[in-house]
């Protein structure tokens, strides 16, 4: 029989862990982490191997199956390329498991994030599409098996503690966790030469064979460290689940049977940021009521006119139709709907299109309930089926969306009429599932136009998640739940990458502001040293033409108020004074000590602009010729400007029959803008009036969408990315993140005037649909009020 007192010394006292164990118990900590790190190396080295012997099949499979030629091309490449590398990238991943767990005993090993994030805060990040697609590949695994594998890695997690001292483990530095192992792999394959979808093939097959081959490893690593007394009774207490956003899944069915009141409900944890807010709360609570209130005064202007005579005569003594009826009956037509596809054409007449499926509903409630039984919907659900209506013939007519954005929601009537019966929570709760669907897919329609869409895949996606909840919602609100979740994931890979390629447009945008400015700067330096001076052309030429080019990449290099800014100034002062005419020894004397000075000046900025050599040549042989005529005092040949580049059109666009006598020459726009003393890139300046439209562009927030309409009604709509802190100029681009343009506060005033420019709305859908009805079911009972007040017989 075993000592109780030698068992107990088996088990490792984590307290004193903290303390240091010094002797024999330390060493033994150290051959424990070595037994985790053989029995790991081991496993997933195999699990490694055998993801590498099924590549060839996975990547022989497709290219049988390929579109192209091309395609299949770059299957047969990628399948030469793994065999002739699998071996240096199996020993690489070796060797960053080996660096992973030495890091971990020396306690240096970070957590591991497989998330792309900004690589500087002083620049916008420049993460290629490549790098993003593996991100989020990596991103997906690590997810999915840390949620699946959560219980056996919390144990990992807590026993790989006591081993290594104490210091707390967690998924991202666990050294056998997924994360840390998804990351030693991609840092492996990246000596493979392959394009990023035969990249992302292989990263599906480390998630299937490696990944997937996890929970054995934990198994063990756990039985092993048991045996060894390490935390043998441990008690798994998991911390609440994520979900991708980082919030918790919850079940919103049972929230919504939980509570009573749209006050009393607070928001599901499964909504990310949706932490409880009672004033928020009391407000949706007080509008839904004051929706109800309507809704009675309208539904007693209906029943009562002037003539005092009841219009539903003995209604009120026939029995109401049940629930489970109605929802029979709208289960019906959402079948019907979804078969004949009826609302996927654009809407014309919004009201129209909502009666007439109230009227449908209707008629099938009677005919269930038959004839003879004279059933009629309660006044609760009437008020319902109303209020749902005059939600959807809201968002027809909602300009905020595009026709076809509003026709796909149109569909979506008649579940959430049965959405609504089910649960009165719909229009007292900002966090209910279906509110927050409909919000998703209204958000996201906001942005779509033909254009940014050309691949289809935001429609589509719409489209699915209509078509969804449309086959699988029954009674259950989790499929709603679901959707809502899978529908935000969507959006947020997507606006990742819209992200990268705004910052992109932004830099584009910024980099070309850049260069106007230098260009400007450039040219008014040279214009105030050339003026309407009668110079030598070759001092014209070379001013208005290299030497401006050098002050342009000068200023875009260094600055403006840089050294080199200011000498190659100084050299255009002085070459200007070389070239005018000497009359005394003294400024003769002065201009030979000079001249090397100019020499070396203006060939290191030929050479900085990238000037011809043989050009150089030839420039600096006329300019010798030119200052021995100023030396020896002999007349010059001096013009302005405007003669210089008269003479360069003709010299370079002779006259000939069948065409003018001078043809334009093609300069640089420092030249031109030096030569001809105009502005560069001119603007049109628009008249803009000091009124509300120049407040509305001027106090645009950055996010803002805009529907901009051109001259044969095309319609675009954009986001407002950046606004230049150079140039104050506005820069939109689309739904992907690209470029539609970019304009001026006044110029945007001008079309906002002219009803060229929409500026679509940033309050969510439903918010904006509960407002407008308050606002019409209040007008409606405002028009009442005087046919009830009537005298009899009037």
């Amino acid at each position: 029989m075993s000592n109780p007192e030698d068992k107990s010394n088996k088990v490792f006292d984590l307290g004193k862990l903290r303390q240091g164990m010094p002797g024999a118990a330390g060493d033994r900590l150290g051959e424990l982490l070595k037994l985790v790190r053989g029995i790991a190396l081991k496993r997933v080295n195999g699990l490694v191997s055998t993801l590498f012997e099924n590549v060839d099949d996975a990547l022989f499979h497709l290219a049988e199956r390929a579109e192209s030629n091309a395609v299949q091309v770059q299957f047969f490449d990628g399948m030469r390329e793994v065999r002739k590398k699998r071996q240096l990238v199996e020993r690489l991943f070796q060797e960053q498991l080996a660096r992973i767990f030495n890091d971990f005993a020396e306690g240096k090993l970070k957590a591991v994030r497989p998330e792309v994030s900004p690589q500087g805060s002083a620049g916008l990040s420049l993460v290629d599409d490549v790098e993003l697609e593996e991100s989020l590949a990596i991103s997906s695994m690590v997810a999915k098996a840390e949620n699946r594998l959560s219980r056996t890695l919390y144990q990992v997690n807590q026993r790989l503690a006591v081993i290594n001292g104490g210091a707390p483990v967690e998924d991202a530095t666990n050294p056998i966790g997924p994360a840390p192992l998804c990351n030693a792999f991609r840092l492996s394959v990246h000596e493979f030469d392959l394009n990023v979808q035969v990249k992302l093939i292989i990263y599906k097959l480390f998630d299937r064979f490696v990944m997937s081959g996890l929970e054995p490893l934990y198994e063990e690593v756990n039985a092993e460290l048991i045996r060894a007394g390490v935390l043998p009774q441990i008690r798994h207490v998991l911390p609440q689940q994520r979900a991708p956003g980082g919030a918790s899944h919850a079940t919103p069915a049972g929230d919504a049977r939980a509570v009573e009141s749209g006050m009393q409900a607070a928001a599901p944890p499964g909504h990310p940021g949706s932490a409880y807010d009672p004033i928020a709360a009391e407000l949706q609570a007080e509008l839904y009521g004051t929706l109800r209130s309507l809704l009675a005064g309208r539904r007693h202007s209906d029943e009562f006119r002037t003539d005092g005579v009841d219009v539903r005569g003995h209604a009120s003594l026939v029995p109401n139709l049940s629930p489970t009826d109605l929802l029979s009956a709208l289960t019906i037509l959402q079948n019907q709907a979804l078969a004949t596809q009826s609302h996927t054409a654009a809407v014309t007449d919004a009201a129209q299109a909502v009666q007439q499926i109230k009227r449908e509903l209707l008629d099938e409630v009677h005919r269930l309930g038959g004839e003879t039984h004279g059933h009629h919907v309660s006044t609760a659900d009437e008020d319902t089926i109303d209020l749902v209506g005059m939600l959807f013939e809201f968002i027809l007519q909602d300009r905020n969306l595009p026709p076809e954005i509003q026709a796909q929601i149109g569909r979506l009537q008649i579940p959430y009429l049965k959405i609504a019966i089910l649960d009165k929570h719909l229009f007292a709760q900002k966090s209910h599932p279906a509110r927050r669907l409909l919000d998703a897919i209204a958000e996201a329609g906001k942005s779509w136009s033909e254009e940014s869409d050309a691949d289809h895949r935001l429609f589509d996606r719409i489209r699915s998640a209509v078509e969804t909840v449309l086959t699988d919602f029954d009674d259950d609100l989790a499929v709603i739940e679901h959707e809502c979740a899978s529908f935000d994931q969507f959006v947020h890979q997507h606006r990742r990458r819209a992200e990268l390629a705004e910052q992109r447009a932004a830099e584009v945008t910024r980099g070309r502001e850049k260069l106007h400015v230098a260009r400007r700067n450039a040219a008014r330096e040279i214009l105030v040293r050339i003026g309407n001076r009668e110079l030598p052309p070759v001092v014209h030429n070379v001013l208005s033409r290299p030497w401006a080019n050098y002050l342009v990449l000068t200023e875009l290099r260094h600055g403006s108020t840089s050294e080199e800014w200011k000498n190659a100034l100084r050299f255009a002062d002085e070459f200007v004074w070389s070239a005018l005419p000497k009359t005394n020894d003294a400024e003769r004397s002065r201009l030979r000590t000079l001249l090397p000075q100019l020499e070396k000046a203006l060939r290191h900025g030929l050479g900085t602009v990238a000037f011809h050599e043989g050009d150089v040549r030839v420039l600096m042989q006329d300019l010798t010729r030119f200052y021995q005529r100023v030396l020896n005092g002999e007349a010059l040949e001096l013009k302005t400007a405007e003669q210089v580049i008269n003479d360069n059109a003709a010299d370079l666009a002779p006259a000939s029959p069948g065409q003018p006598e001078s043809a334009p020459v093609t300069q640089s726009p420092v030249e031109e803008i030096v030569l001809s003393s105009g502005s560069i890139e001119p603007e049109p300046v628009e008249p803009a009036e000091n009124d509300e439209y120049i407040d509305v562009a001027r106090s645009m927030k950055v996010g803002t969408w805009i529907e901009f309409i051109d001259e044969t009604g095309n319609r675009e709509r954009a986001k407002l990315s950046w606004i230049s802190p150079i140039s104050s100029k506005y820069l939109f681009v689309n739904r992907r993140g690209l470029k539609v343009g970019d304009k001026t506060v006044a110029a945007l005033a001008v079309e906002l005037r002219r009803g060229t420019a929409l500026v679509l709305e940033e309050v969510p859908l439903f918010d904006r649909a509960l407002d407008a009805i308050v606002e019409r079911l209040r007008q409606t009972q405002a028009n009442a009020l005087p046919a009830t007040s009537g005298t009899p017989g009037a």
